[in-house]
C-alpha cells in the first residue's frame, strides 16, 4: 500500500516538473512523435526510480 501511495505522489511530482522542460527544442523540427514517446518514457523511469528510492528510504529508517 505504501508503493502504490508513493507511485502516486511521484507521479504527481515528475509530472508537475516536467511540464517546465521543453523537449521539442531537443528534438529536429517534424519530430513530435518521437519527443512525446521520449517524454513519456522519460517521466515513467523517474517515476519508477523515484518511487524505489523513497521506498528504500522508508524502509531502511523504519528498522
Amino acid at each position: 500500500m505504501l508503493k502504490f501511495l508513493l507511485y502516486i505522489v511521484s507521479s504527481i511530482i515528475v509530472i508537475w516538473s516536467f511540464d517546465a522542460v521543453n523537449i521539442n527544442s531537443i528534438f529536429k523540427k517534424n519530430q513530435v512523435i518521437k519527443a512525446r514517446v521520449f517524454y513519456v518514457i522519460m517521466v515513467l523511469i523517474i517515476i519508477y526510480l523515484l518511487t524505489n528510492f523513497l521506498y528504500d528510504l522508508a524502509v531502511i529508517k523504519l528498522f
